[in-house]
């Protein structure tokens, strides 16, 4: 007769919500397969069969829908949308992510205040204690059977390359410690200290290599080190990711590992088999899944209840005309425009240029999604094409920095085996990059995407046609996130920063349409994409 005594831990993880939580595309008003409040109605059902599991946030919760960005604008006194939600849900615990950091250290701070549940990360500390800087960076849980609970730790990591992304002012007084690193560390420190029966660690960081080969899938820069940590921290039974909106359920090794996409389209869920050894529990077997929200997952209606006002007044606010264009600046396709110059970006350069007074500037069409704008331009039109709340730098840049920053654009494309452009597949995985891609102004140049990469730019000049120097100097605007080297531009990195403009671009360009009330489309055709047949364009 077998009398080994066994139980089974179930944990739940959302990532990347993106402050979206109803099922709403913004864009259309349709309802959408995503949002919290879905995730709800899924939690919810699990909860059902297992009460006292446990429910984590991996990071990049607060920033991302128009709800987010017109509740942070109103600066109300209420919790933040995504915290009354987590709330309501009673989750354990959260990680913060990047995106965390975008509006200040004073809506962090009172996120976090009004949470009823701790923000865990091990790595950010405090520069001049060294301490974690949110107070706790690991929870011990019981779960399981109440007679005979198990131990569960939880250790929080946020990715370490914020630095190069975010405006410093917001990360004023804090220090990014390498997530491998801090991992090791604290994972042997727990083990030791605290003897958990399971060790869950929730990064806010992805995969730097393949899980199956091995082989590096991007540039090793630390941005994410998944992969590393599942390797080389010993003693993880679960690591929980994120950051590259993937949907992946695996094991790597010993180590089980999950990252549920983004915007709330599906919920990571981990049961953990184990049976009593001794005076501890061991761990049997252990799986991952992802629960997708489809149609058939219905809002939990008191999710859709609690936000309702603050829903419908994001609607009402996302539908005032603040201007109009004359000509046409629709994007009927995004691949088209980054092929030549186009009235949209070119709009968008001189937006940036006049905010920052500068000679040049250089910018991406940010989403797929992106349509740019029809004859009627409204909050809602703005906040489809600028969903990142991205400010502005000016860099003091060489003519050398240019040009290699425009080989590095150039690399977006490759010729297909019918000797057609096409969309370098280093740029689709481990995720989709196409805000990768900038497009320039205040200069001319051509890419010729059938030469080979490093030698693509085969024309660069000023506006008036003269050569620019390798030594002649430029002020340049551009995204924050670009200014900081993000999307491979070392080139930029280390480069005096002439100023910086604190106004998040969809405001800028909001403000923009509402002084000149109508905006006129059209381009210089300072820039093209050559080398392949001339109909595509």
């Amino acid at each position: 007769m077998n009398n080994k005594k066994v139980c089974e831990v179930e944990i739940l993880v959302t990532s990347d919500i993106h402050g979206h939580i109803y099922p709403t595309d913004y864009r259309t008003t349709e309802e959408q397969s995503l949002g919290l409040a879905k995730i709800a109605s899924l939690i919810q059902r699990e909860r059902r069969h297992i009460p006292d599991l446990l429910l984590l946030d991996n990071g990049d919760l607060i920033q991302g829908s128009p709800m987010a960005s017109y509740f942070i604008k109103q600066g109300a006194s209420v919790p933040h949308p995504a915290i009354a939600v987590l709330n309501h849900l009673a989750y354990d615990a959260a990680v913060p992510g990047n995106h965390e950091f975008n509006y200040g250290q004073d809506v962090l701070r009172r996120v976090m205040a009004d949470s009823e549940f701790p923000w865990l990360s091990a790595n950010i500390v405090d520069a001049g204690t060294g301490k974690p800087a949110f107070g706790r960076p690991y929870i011990v849980k019981q779960a399981g059977p109440s007679d005979d609970p198990v131990k569960v730790a939880v250790l929080g990591i946020t990715t370490h390359y914020i630095p190069h992304w975010e405006n410093p002012l917001h990360l004023e007084g804090w220090e990014f410690r390498d997530a491998l690193e801090t991992t090791k560390a604290w994972v042997s420190l727990i083990r030791e200290t605290e003897r958990p029966d399971l060790l869950i660690v929730s990064y806010h960081g992805g995969f730097e290599r393949d899980l199956v080969s091995g082989e590096a899938s991007e540039k090793l820069t630390g941005e994410n080190q998944g992969y590393a940590i599942c390797r080389k921290a010993a003693g993880i039974d679960v690591l929980i990711t994120g950051h590259q909106h993937r949907f992946l359920a695996e094991q790597l090794g010993e180590v089980t590992v999950i990252q549920p996409g983004s915007l709330g389209q599906a919920l990571g869920k981990i049961v953990v088999h184990l049976e009593k050894r001794g005076e501890q529990w061991g761990i049997c077997r252990k799986s991952a899944e992802l629960l997708r929200v489809d149609d058939s997952v219905k809002a939990d209606e008191a999710v859709l209840k609690m936000l309702s006002g603050l829903e419908a007044e994001t609607q009402r606010w996302l539908d005032q005309p603040i201007g109009k264009v004359e000509g046409d600046m629709r994007i009927p396709s995004p691949f088209i425009c980054r092929m030549a110059d186009h009235p949209f970006i070119e709009f968008v350069n001189r937006v940036q240029m006049n905010a920052a007074d500068a000679e040049i500037s250089c910018a991406a069409l940010l989403s797929e999604d992106s349509r740019g704008f029809g004859a009627i331009v409204t909050m809602r039109d703005v906040l489809g094409n600028f969903m990142y709340p991205n400010t502005l730098t000016v860099l003091r840049l060489k003519g050398r920095d240019i040009r290699a920053a425009l080989e590095q654009t150039a690399a977006y494309f490759v010729m297909d085996p019918d000797g057609n452009p096409a969309v370098n597949p280093a740029y689709m995985k481990p995720k989709a990059q196409h805000y990768n891609y900038d497009m320039w102004e205040g200069i001319r140049y051509e890419l010729d995407i059938a030469r080979t990469f490093g030698e693509r730019v085969v024309k660069l000049t000023d506006l008036s046609g003269r050569p620019i120097g390798e030594e002649q100097e430029f002020e340049v605007v551009m995204n924050s996130y670009r200014a900081g080297g993000g999307g491979d531009y070392d080139m930029f990195r280390g480069r005096p920063v002439v100023r910086e403009i604190g106004i998040d671009m969809a405001e800028l360009v909001a403000e923009y349409i509402r002084e000149h009330r109508t905006i006129q489309a059209g381009c210089n055709h300072n820039w093209r994409v050559i080398g392949h047949d001339p109909m595509v364009q």
